[in-house]
C-alpha cells in the first residue's frame, strides 16, 4: 500500500476579499511541484466565497469538472443554454467541457458565504462533446454505506452522473466508533480520501477536518471513524500525466 498524507494546513490558500480558497494541488499562482496531481485527478479546490460574489465568464476544454456545494447555494449559467441554474448542498453539479465550454458560477445567495468543493479529473476521451447534468444525493442515503455520485459513461450504475474516465466520486457519514471498507476498483487506482468534517483513522493514519490521504497500490482501507464524520472519495487510474 502507498500512502501519501495532505494535512488541511499544507494546501495552497489564496485570499481574493471575495474568495478564500485552498487548493490540494497546484492551481492558479500556487506551485507545488510535489503536488500537482494524484493520477487523473488534477483539481480539487476547497473554496468559500462571499455573497453574490464569484467566478465572471470564463473557458474550459477537455476537463471533467464536478462541483459540490457544502453550504449556501451555487448558480451557474454557460453557453449551452443553461441559464442560471441553482445548486443546492446534496446536489453535484458535473460538465464535460471536451470542445470547449463557457460559463459563470456565483454564490446566489445575498447574505450567505457560499463553501463548495471543485474538481477536476483529467478525460480519458479528448474533444468530446460539451454537456451539463447535476442531480441531488439524499443525506440519509449515505448514513453508514457508500453513496456514489459520479462514474464512468462505461459503468452500469444508472443512479450516479457521468464523466469520461474510469473515476467513481462517492460519499459517506459514519458515526463515532463506526468503522468501514472501501473497495477499489482494482489496484491500477488509487482513492483519495478528503475528510469534510470529524475526525477518522484511516490505516493507522489520523485525519482532522479537510485533512485528505492518497491510497494506492491496494485492494481496500479501512476507515475508523473517532467522532461523527463525512468523507469523500475521489477515485480514480493512477496514470502518469
Amino acid at each position: 500500500m502507498k500512502k501519501v498524507i495532505h494535512k488541511a494546513d499544507s494546501r495552497g490558500f489564496a485570499d481574493h476579499g471575495w474568495l478564500q480558497a485552498n487548493h490540494s494541488f497546484s492551481f492558479a499562482s500556487w506551485n507545488n511541484p510535489e503536488r500537482v496531481h494524484f493520477g487523473a485527478l488534477r483539481v480539487l479546490n476547497d473554496d468559500v466565497i462571499g455573497p453574490k460574489m464569484g467566478f465572471g465568464t470564463h473557458s474550459h476544454d477537455n476537463m471533467e469538472i464536478i462541483t459540490i456545494p457544502l453550504k449556501g447555494v451555487l448558480k451557474h449559467r454557460d453557453n449551452m443554454n443553461d441559464d442560471w441554474l441553482a445548486v443546492h448542498p446534496g446536489e453535484v453539479q458535473v460538465m464535460s467541457a471536451g470542445t470547449g465550454v463557457q460559463h459563470s458560477e456565483i454564490n446566489g445567495a445575498i447574505d450567505e458565504h457560499l463553501s463548495l468543493f471543485q474538481i477536476w479529473v483529467i478525460p480519458q476521451k479528448r474533444n468530446v462533446e460539451p454537456r451539463y447534468d447535476q442531480k441531488l444525493f439524499k443525506s440519509e442515503d449515505r448514513k453508514g454505506q457508500l453513496q456514489t455520485l459520479v462514474t464512468s459513461f462505461e459503468d452500469t450504475d444508472v443512479e450516479s452522473l457521468k464523466i469520461h474516465q474510469d473515476a467513481k466520486l462517492s460519499r459517506i457519514d459514519l458515526s463515532k466508533d463506526e468503522t468501514f471498507i472501501y473497495q477499489l476498483k482494482g489496484k491500477s487506482h488509487g482513492v483519495y480520501a478528503m475528510l469534510i468534517s470529524g475526525s477518522v483513522e484511516i490505516e493507522g493514519e489520523t485525519l482532522e477536518s479537510r485533512d485528505a490521504i492518497g491510497i494506492s497500490e491496494t485492494d481496500n482501507f479501512n476507515i475508523i471513524a473517532k467522532t461523527d464524520s463525512e468523507l469523500l472519495f475521489i477515485e480514480v487510474p493512477m496514470i502518469n500525466f
